[in-house]
Protein backbone atom coordinates (compact mmCIF):
# COMPACT_ATOMS: atom_id res chain seq x y z
CA UNK A 1 0.00 0.00 0.00
CA UNK A 2 1.57 3.12 -1.11
CA UNK A 3 0.87 6.50 1.04
CA UNK A 4 0.65 9.95 0.24
CA UNK A 5 2.83 12.45 1.77
CA UNK A 6 1.31 15.74 2.03
CA UNK A 7 3.63 18.96 2.62
CA UNK A 8 2.38 22.85 3.25
CA UNK A 9 3.38 24.60 0.07
CA UNK A 10 2.57 28.90 0.79
CA UNK A 11 1.90 30.75 -1.85
CA UNK A 12 0.72 34.39 -2.15
CA UNK A 13 -2.22 36.27 -4.25
CA UNK A 14 -1.49 39.40 -5.98
CA UNK A 15 -3.42 42.07 -8.32
CA UNK A 16 -2.52 40.94 -11.44
CA UNK A 17 -1.95 44.66 -13.77
CA UNK A 18 -2.44 43.26 -17.00
CA UNK A 19 -6.01 41.48 -16.25
CA UNK A 20 -7.32 45.37 -15.33
CA UNK A 21 -9.93 46.26 -13.62
CA UNK A 22 -13.88 47.21 -14.23
CA UNK A 23 -16.37 48.89 -12.37
CA UNK A 24 -19.89 48.18 -12.81
CA UNK A 25 -22.80 50.25 -10.76
CA UNK A 26 -26.69 48.38 -10.16
CA UNK A 27 -29.72 50.55 -9.04
CA UNK A 28 -31.06 48.46 -6.62
CA UNK A 29 -34.62 50.32 -6.32
CA UNK A 30 -37.26 47.77 -6.57
CA UNK A 31 -38.29 46.76 -9.97
CA UNK A 32 -35.20 48.53 -11.77
CA UNK A 33 -32.87 46.20 -13.45
CA UNK A 34 -30.96 49.26 -15.27
CA UNK A 35 -26.87 48.84 -14.70
CA UNK A 36 -24.03 50.75 -15.82
CA UNK A 37 -22.83 47.66 -17.58
CA UNK A 38 -19.14 46.85 -17.30
CA UNK A 39 -16.85 50.03 -17.39
CA UNK A 40 -13.07 50.24 -17.60
CA UNK A 41 -13.02 53.32 -15.84
CA UNK A 42 -14.89 54.26 -12.28
CA UNK A 43 -15.87 57.52 -12.92
CA UNK A 44 -17.68 56.40 -16.18
CA UNK A 45 -20.12 53.61 -13.92
CA UNK A 46 -20.33 57.00 -11.03
CA UNK A 47 -21.19 59.36 -14.23
CA UNK A 48 -23.94 56.34 -14.58
CA UNK A 49 -25.62 56.34 -11.30
CA UNK A 50 -25.44 60.12 -11.20
CA UNK A 51 -27.64 60.29 -14.67
CA UNK A 52 -29.85 57.40 -13.59
CA UNK A 53 -30.91 59.47 -10.46
CA UNK A 54 -31.43 62.66 -12.72
CA UNK A 55 -33.66 60.45 -14.68
CA UNK A 56 -35.37 58.45 -12.13
CA UNK A 57 -35.01 59.70 -8.70
CA UNK A 58 -33.49 55.89 -7.88
CA UNK A 59 -30.72 56.99 -5.11
CA UNK A 60 -29.47 53.74 -4.26
CA UNK A 61 -26.81 51.21 -6.02
CA UNK A 62 -24.72 48.33 -5.76
CA UNK A 63 -20.97 48.92 -7.13
CA UNK A 64 -18.98 46.16 -8.07
CA UNK A 65 -15.26 46.61 -8.67
CA UNK A 66 -13.34 43.63 -10.09
CA UNK A 67 -10.07 42.69 -10.69
CA UNK A 68 -7.60 39.54 -11.97
CA UNK A 69 -5.59 37.98 -9.50
CA UNK A 70 -2.52 35.36 -9.47
CA UNK A 71 -1.60 33.26 -7.26
CA UNK A 72 2.09 32.12 -6.86
CA UNK A 73 4.19 29.57 -5.10
CA UNK A 74 6.38 31.43 -2.18
CA UNK A 75 9.33 28.94 -2.91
Amino acid sequence: MRRAVLRYVPHTIRHEPEGGVTFEAFCVTPGCDENSSSQEEQETAQDWCLRHTGRTGHDLFRRVVTDHARVTRDE
